[in-house]
């Protein structure tokens, strides 16, 4: 008896997608290429092709050509699709006999990626493919990277038509292919879908109404701007921009350390507090980039702008995959540019070569998480937190005087083991470094991560002459079974070179001239007995300056002066600095890390859970010391090659770019990405807020707008909002003003086969395209709608979206990036472990079944119903209002008549009822 159209059931069934065959190949998308680039060909290249490339094929498999993998000749290594029946991941799994890599195991994250590789069919965008998109392209001339225009409104026919600038420009295209624009859309139509497109949420009844008797020439055009000034427009298009941001309150794969982010949502906040403002959209780029590099304000509510970067996913912290997922955020998510294709390799299709990739490496490596997370307001003077403050004080207070103690016994035994230690570091250096392992010693052993502090002191030191360690390079270079003559010859000369530039520390020519030493033990012994004579006098000459009452002077001996800094400064082995916080979890003895763990866990643990905690910024601060960054050849970060600058891309610099200057150039990075001269940053935002409007971009692909991007269906009206965009300071809430009042938003949605028949998908815009509600649009409107939502703007996150009591919007739904629950993925929900500009939808089964079966669902309707009270036809007539912003029609309201006779009438019935306007299109889609 249901009306066709009514239902939102039978199309999602119908249009279930069927399996790709296994030996079908497909044609890699711009998304899959890219995955492909940046996740899986720098594993097969660093882990398979030493064995399974052109040159070696152990096995006989072959691991650098999509053809390989599928159609060797002792089987197909991959099936397309179906990862489990894959022989690469079943051996990457270590699962049976045979274990790849031999030797060391691939990382969590790799595995995970070459599952999900295979999944979506093993795509292998081979360079041929490829290139054919560029083929012919000069980069220096691909429209993305020209200066953004400012062209000339075109003339057009149909002159009344146009309401605003952008009209001109999609008329003058409509005209050009002999079209016609479809007529306004009705008013109830026209709110609704402004309601939603703002803030996410159905319109009330009285604000339809409103608008509805409101005959004036710009009703339209107050209601953007109530919804503009609604706190739910912050909160629905912060929901995009975390998209991009790939916001989620969990870390990842992480081990040793609490997996969730405490203070994640802090930087949400920040979000819906920027779009409720209006804040500027080049100073929100800065904001999120260097909030902390501004100049010094009282307010510090930027600081927790900086999420932006430091609430991704930490790889089981390897800094290098976490900074490569910042690059990615920043140029993908800001720019539109594949930045990160770049790590191993220059970009195949865009002119980014790996030294640019590095050279903002540099800028992130330069970069830092405090341990102690800032605060971003003053914390209330309560009583809770008094008792909050006072606890904290104390628990740091363990820490730090358990910590020094330990400080304290290594620095100590670091100088008075000189000699072991230098014998231990001078041993070491032909063995591999140790520096990506976290040794521990037992009490009373040399502890490893200071060996490793000597022998660096010892690789910096011989590759040039240092007066004081020159000698013991020479020694330890004399082979042991002439050691003892060739030290003394060594020492009757003073060590002298032919070079007299390179003079030697006269303290240690006569330790050595008195002593030749017959080994290489008893030379390290005597470099330990002269360090420590140095200390005691240089401990007697500044306490004979305190007491005077005067600041420590230089030795009154230069060679001994000269000695000191191999006790004292910031590269000395023993002169570790003190932090509670810092490497020091790597140097105490074994015994001793558990009680450090146990103490840095409360410490940590209360000052993010205790009672009256306060919350905080997940910031980002400059190191002391910038890094000075190496290109990784094929991006191996223990094979470095040749050093580059901190600086910005060079193809957005107008030749060479200058190199940073401040700290480690977030400040200038952020600045040059929100500049005007940049051609990209308006550019793609732009597109971004019409897609969300309209339902399709401009630009196809809203997050690369490099020369493999199809170029914009309407070049001069990107360019004509870009240069609108930059010209109105920036402003976000001005922007939609543009786009919401042109006649081209206000179109209605109607098909008509004329026009279809010349622009089947509507790339013209002659009409205005008819979009599903999505995931947060949907509960939400669910909540609304049942009278449960909670309009409380910002705060922590929430456990359970689908459970009864939480009535909070969607937004504030807890988000583990690595358990994201079915749900989320059902309703097409981004990956949060990358930045997504755009939700690519699906129709499948399991939609319809959560609206016709969940308890959340259900529990909705029973609510619905509820609320609606009166005679029959007055409840189904309040119904319609509720739900659709109408009354019903006299057909609907027979078929509800019908439908509740059927059922009895009964409180259930009316419940049944309400879900079935529910599942209906007209509640889950925008006309």
């Amino acid at each position: 008896m249901w009306a066709a159209s009514f239902l939102l059931i039978g199309p999602i069934l119908a249009t279930a997608p069927g399996d790709t065959p296994s030996s079908a190949v497909p044609v890699a998308t711009p998304q899959q290429a890219e995955f492909f680039e940046r996740r899986i060909r720098p594993i097969l290249v660093e882990s398979c092709a030493s064995c399974h490339g052109a040159k070696v094929q152990k096995g006989g498999i072959r691991l650098d050509s999509r053809e390989a993998l599928v159609h060797p000749d002792l089987g197909p290594v991959v099936t397309p699709g179906q990862p489990e029946e894959s022989t690469l991941i079943e051996v990457i799994r270590r699962e049976g006999e045979i274990k790849m890599p031999p030797k060391v195991a691939l990382s969590v994250d790799a595995v995970a990626d070459l599952t999900a590789w295979v999944k979506m069919g093993a795509p292998w965008p081979e360079s041929s493919e490829l290139d054919a998109a560029a083929n012919g392209t000069d980069a220096s001339k691909h429209w993305a990277f020209q200066p953004i225009g400012d062209p000339s409104l075109p003339p057009v026919k149909r002159a009344e038509w146009p309401r605003m600038p952008v009209d001109r420009f999609i008329l003058s295209s409509l005209e050009a292919k002999g079209l016609e624009p479809s007529r306004p859309a009705d008013k109830r139509t026209l709110i609704r879908r402004a309601t939603y497109d703002l803030t996410g949420l159905p319109p009330a009844s009285a604000d339809v109404d409103r608008f509805l008797a409101d005959d004036s020439p710009d009703a339209f055009g107050k209601v953007v701007d109530r919804l503009l000034a609604s706190p739910q427009y912050g909160e629905r298009w912060a929901r995009h921009w975390l998209d991009v941001s790939r916001y989620a309150d969990t870390k990842g794969y992480i081990l040793f350390e609490d997996a969730n982010y405490p203070w994640a949502y802090t930087y949400r906040d920040y979000v819906i507090q920027s779009f409720n403002d209006d804040l500027p959209y080049d100073r929100f780029i800065v904001e999120q980039l260097a909030a902390d590099r501004l100049p010094p304000s009282e307010d510090r509510r930027p600081l927790r702008a900086m999420g932006y970067l430091t609430i991704g996913s930490r790889f089981m912290n390897n800094i290098h995959d976490v900074i490569d997922d910042r690059i990615d955020v920043v140029s993908r998510g800001l720019m539109g540019l594949t930045v990160s294709c770049a790590r191993c390799h220059d970009h195949k299709f865009d002119p980014i070569p790996t030294k640019d990739y590095y050279a903002l490496y540099g800028v992130f490596a330069s970069s830092m998480e405090p341990t102690k997370p800032p605060l971003f307001e003053r914390p209330p003077a309560t009583p809770e937190y008094v008792n909050f403050a006072r606890e904290l004080t104390s628990l740091e207070g363990k820490l730090a005087e358990f910590v020094a103690e330990k400080h304290r016994e290594l620095t100590a035994g670091a100088r008075s083991r000189v000699g072991d230690y230098l014998i231990a570091a001078q041993s070491s250096l032909d063995q591999p470094s140790t520096e990506e392992f976290m040794l521990l010693a037992d009490g009373g052993d040399l502890n490893p991560a200071m060996i490793t502090r000597y022998r660096k002191l010892l690789e910096r030191t011989k590759k040039r002459h240092h007066p004081v360690l020159a000698p013991w390079h020479a020694l330890a270079a004399l082979p042991p079974r002439t050691f003892a003559d060739e030290a003394r010859s060594l020492a009757s000369r003073g060590f002298a070179t032919d070079d007299p530039s390179k003079p030697v520390n006269a303290a240690v020519v006569a330790e050595f001239s008195a002593r030749p030493p017959a080994t290489l033990a008893e030379a390290a012994a005597a470099y330990g007995r002269l360090l420590n004579n140095v200390e005691s006098i240089a401990a007697e000459h500044d306490d004979r300056a305190n007491l005077r009452g005067v600041e420590p002077g230089p030795l009154p001996y230069p060679a001994l002066e000269q000695l000191r800094p191999l006790f004292h400064g910031p590269d000395a082995p023993a002169d570790l600095p003190f932090d509670p916080y810092g490497d020091l979890a790597l140097l105490p003895d074994r015994p001793a890390q558990g009680r450090l763990q146990e103490l840095r866990n409360a410490v940590v643990k209360w000052r993010t859970t205790g009672p009256g905690a306060p919350p905080r910024a997940m910031a980002l601060e400059d190191l002391a010391s910038p890094v000075e960054p190496r290109v990784f050849v094929r991006g191996n970060p223990f094979n470095p090659g040749q050093p580059v600058a901190r600086k910005f891309l060079d193809v957005l610099s107008h030749g060479q770019a200058k190199p940073f200057q401040a700290g480690s150039g977030r400040l200038e990075l952020a600045q040059a990405i929100a500049s005007r001269d940049n051609p990209l940053t308006a550019r793609v935002l732009v597109n971004r807020v019409w897609m969300h409007h309209f339902g399709a971009p401009l630009v196809q692909t809203p997050s690369d707008f490099g020369l493999r991007s199809d170029p914009p269906t309407h070049p001069e009206l990107l360019d004509h909002l870009a240069t609108r965009f930059m010209a109105e300071g920036w402003s976000i809430k001005a922007l939609h003003r543009q786009i919401m009042r042109s006649a081209a938003y206000q179109q209605a949605s109607d098909d008509r086969p004329e026009a279809v028949a010349v622009d089947p998908e509507n790339a013209l815009l002659w009409r205005m395209n008819r979009r599903r509600l999505d995931f947060e649009m949907t509960r939400d409107s669910l909540l609304a709608v049942a009278g449960r939502l909670d309009g409380n703007v910002g705060g922590p996150s929430f456990p359970d979206i689908t459970a009864d009591a939480p009535s909070r919007r969607t937004l504030y739904g807890f988000l583990d990036r690595l358990n994201l629950p079915g749900l989320y993925r059902t309703f097409d929900f981004p990956d949060p472990n990358a930045t997504s500009a755009r939700r690519d939808p699906t129709t499948i089964a399991p939609q319809a079944l959560f609206l016709m079966n969940h308890p959340f669902v259900v529990g909705a309707a029973r609510s619905v119903s509820g609320r609606a009270t009166g005679e029959e036809d007055g409840r189904i007539a309040g119904l319609y209002g509720a739900l659709f912003q109408r009354s019903p029609s006299n057909e609907e309201r027979g078929l509800a008549r019908e439908f509740l006779r059927e059922d009895g009438a009964s409180a259930a019935s009316w419940e049944r009822y309400v879900q079935a306007l529910l599942l209906s299109n007209e509640f889950s889609y925008l006309d």
